[in-house]
């Protein structure tokens, strides 16, 4: 049972969350509102800047249209496909790293002049290797994500405490059994708090992969609408798009906390 001081506390941080829900909510209403305010008094351009009943229409003549939920599906699926790919193989890698040091000093400054490349400047590269189609996007998401997991997961292995690490050497503790039962579930941690980077790192790919190439998702739908001047469209992806890597963030907190827990 809990204490009552106990209590008073918990009830006063589930209160300081509804209001900060409730906060969020109001200044995203308010926001709305005053653009749409704006648009019926034509204080702003409405084909510059559309307005939220504009973006309400077009997103639902997409539906009515078939064009919603597949292009969204074919973003997502390509997301969750580099993100998985990107997880495992960075993980790997992270992995190889740790266990050999002298690679690592090796490899070290290729990962760090590939991180700071800007990625778009491969793309008519990645187009000539891969074709105008999937494997384009899939690979320009992996250029993004895989090297930001590599380091960050090889950063959380150095970071665990070394008096454990010699007290299992000292117990006499083989290197694999080193890795096995503390280097990776001490970073378990940080790999989730990776995932959360991934998720919007392979987006970020995804996306810029289908301004390249694709002709369905939703980077398709933001480029389309541009091309012909369409703002509706071209914001109506935005808002999409934000939904989209939101649900995806909290899909991986809420595995966090699971894990967490367990």
């Amino acid at each position: 049972m809990y204490s009552d001081e106990h209590k008073k506390y918990l009830k006063k941080l589930k209160k300081e969350k509804i209001i900060i829900v409730i906060s969020q909510l109001l200044i995203l209403i308010s926001f709305l509102i005053i653009w749409q305010i704006l648009a019926n008094l034509n204080i702003i351009n409405v084909f510059i800047f559309s307005s939220p009943k504009k973006v309400f229409d077009t997103i639902v003549n997409l539906y009515k249209n078939n064009n919603l939920f597949n292009n969204i599906w074919v973003t997502v699926y390509e997301t969750f496909l580099s993100f998985t790919i990107a997880t495992i193989l960075g993980t790997f890698i992270a992995t190889i790293l740790w266990w050999n040091k002298k690679l690592q000093k090796i490899i070290e400054p290729y990962l760090t002049i590939l991180n700071s490349l800007p990625k778009v400047a491969l793309g008519p590269i990645i187009i000539i290797w891969f074709g105008a189609g999937i494997k384009a996007i899939i690979f320009m998401a992996l250029l993004i994500s895989l090297i930001i997991t590599i380091i960050n997961v090889y950063e959380g292995f150095n970071s665990v405490n070394e008096n454990k690490i010699k007290l299992m050497k000292s117990l006499g503790a083989k290197k694999h059994q080193l890795f096995l039962k503390l280097i990776f579930p001490s970073s378990l941690n940080t790999i989730i708090s990776v995932l959360k980077i991934n998720v919007s790192m392979s987006l970020i790919g995804v996306i810029m992969g289908e301004f390249l190439v694709s002709k369905r998702g939703i980077g398709y739908l933001i480029l389309y609408g541009s091309q012909v001047f369409n703002l509706s469209l071209v914001i109506s992806g935005i808002f999409i798009l934000c939904i989209v890597a939101a649900l995806m963030y909290y899909i991986v907190s809420f595995i966090e906390k699971k894990i967490s827990k367990r």
